[in-house]
């Protein structure tokens, strides 16, 4: 009998693919004008904050372990805070967000991010530096995470246009700061403290875009308002979550062995320590035209595994270039390692579209990130150990290239066209009556 039939929740019921998923929040199709623009903008100016916060510090940690007297086992776990930050705090961004809404733990986010940023920059030693740099980035990871679930819930109809928005801003402001913040340093004196400090003030920018958002959404979070509070979804069922986990921590892995080694690499093959700068910045730049054009294009069919292959042999032909002939073309193999690298645009796309609600998606963001950031962590180690031991760059660029392997292969199961909500639950049996 139809009466007596119940499903254990919500998840358990398969949606066919032209049902439109019930979700708790408005999108921007019923709140227009001002506040959709204005939405907009922030989403940028917060993508544009996630990722300074560490490239500014690379070219300072000289500087900065001088002047703290930091050794370099501190230093070492500086460059592992990171990713550490990332997997730990994204896995409690969705519980966050159920409870006062993805909006406030953003703009919290935004908040974290000023004040670490800002309040590092006077830190006496160096426990207090990691500690307001862990501080800062738990504001990038929740922000992580949560970007693409509002995008998600409030841009349902524009999720590739979006997306390719945040992965812009996110590569432009990765670029600007690695690029920026020596000369920058050198121009107010030469003092690191002010050379990372100032980049509170993009923070505080964007934390202003973020409040009146905040204030005219009126987000109360899942749990409030009497909305009906989602089901948990048993994540870890679904094979199409642990491979886009997997994706995205071995292309996280790729993009921070490039970001930490390449000039040294360069540099090794006799390019000058200022072109090899140049090079790196190069495969930051070319991301960001990249992240907008990648992100609509494959949000227009139905799987994207097409991309996927395309960019996993830019990065076996740039590695393999740099193994055999760093000085003969490198700026070649800069901008096919850029490429690559923009396997982190396409996975936010795909984590957008895996999942049919933002609930959905905002497990599924917090699963992939969090795995995949903790399976980056050793991946920079590695590779500075392979090379301390052969003291040659054949085999720490050998393994990147063997680790696209398994990253394509991972990447195609990820892109085909299913939902986590169909992999993860059984189909409920009817009550007997």
């Amino acid at each position: 009998m139809p009466a007596a039939e119940t499903t254990a929740s919500p998840w358990n019921q398969a949606r066919p693919q032209t049902e439109r998923p019930a979700d708790p929040a408005p999108s921007t199709s019923s709140s227009t004008g001002r506040p959709g623009w204005l939405f907009a903008v922030a989403i940028a100016a917060a993508a544009f904050n996630l990722r300074p916060v560490v490239t500014s510090l690379g070219p300072l940690l000289d500087q900065v372990r001088a002047d703290l007297g930091m050794n370099p086992t501190l230093a070492g776990l500086l460059t592992a805070v990171p990713s550490l930050c990332f997997g730990l705090f994204g896995f409690a961004a969705p519980t966050m967000a159920r409870r006062i809404g993805p909006i406030a733990v953003i703009t919290a986010g935004m908040a974290a991010i000023t004040a670490g940023v800002l309040a590092r920059s006077f830190a006496g030693g160096t426990g207090v530096f990691l500690l307001l740099t862990a501080l800062a980035l738990a504001g990038v990871a929740v922000s992580n995470v949560l970007i693409p679930v509002v995008i998600k819930r409030y841009f349902p109809e524009k999720v590739g246009p979006m997306i390719g928005l945040y992965s812009m801003a996110l590569s432009a402001g990765t670029a600007l700061a690695a690029a920026v913040t020596v000369p920058l340093t050198a121009s107010l004196g030469g003092d690191w403290r002010f050379g990372l400090g100032i980049w509170a003030g993009l923070g505080a920018l964007a934390l202003l875009l973020w409040l009146p958002v905040l204030i005219t959404r009126r987000e109360r979070g899942e749990r409030a308002g009497g909305a009906a509070v989602p089901a948990k979804l048993p994540i870890t069922r679904s094979r199409t979550a642990w491979a886009l986990a997997c994706f995205f921590g071995l292309q996280a892995t790729g993009a921070y062995v490039v970001m930490g080694w390449l000039p040294k690499i360069f540099q090794d093959a006799g390019i000058d320590k200022g072109t090899s700068g140049v090079l790196l910045a190069v495969t930051m730049v070319i991301g960001v035209p990249v992240s907008f054009v990648l992100p609509n294009l494959a949000a227009r069919r139905g799987d994207q595994r097409l991309f996927v292959v395309v960019l996993a042999s830019c990065g076996i032909a740039g590695y393999a270039g740099l193994a055999l002939a760093p000085a003969g073309a490198p700026w070649v193999w800069a901008v096919l390692v850029g490429l690559s690298n923009c396997a982190f645009p396409l996975v936010l796309t795909m984590i957008g579209l895996r999942a049919r609600t933002s609930g959905g998606v905002a497990q599924l963001s917090a699963f992939a990130q969090g795995v995949g950031y903790l399976i980056s962590i050793p991946g920079p180690i590695l590779i500075g150990r392979i090379y301390q031991v052969t003291g040659e760059w054949y085999g720490p660029l050998g393994f990147l290239a063997l680790l696209l392997v398994p990253q394509m292969l991972f990447g195609l199961r990820a892109a085909m066209a299913r939902h986590i909500e169909d992999e993860a639950v059984r189909p409920a049996e009817p009550v007997k009556a």
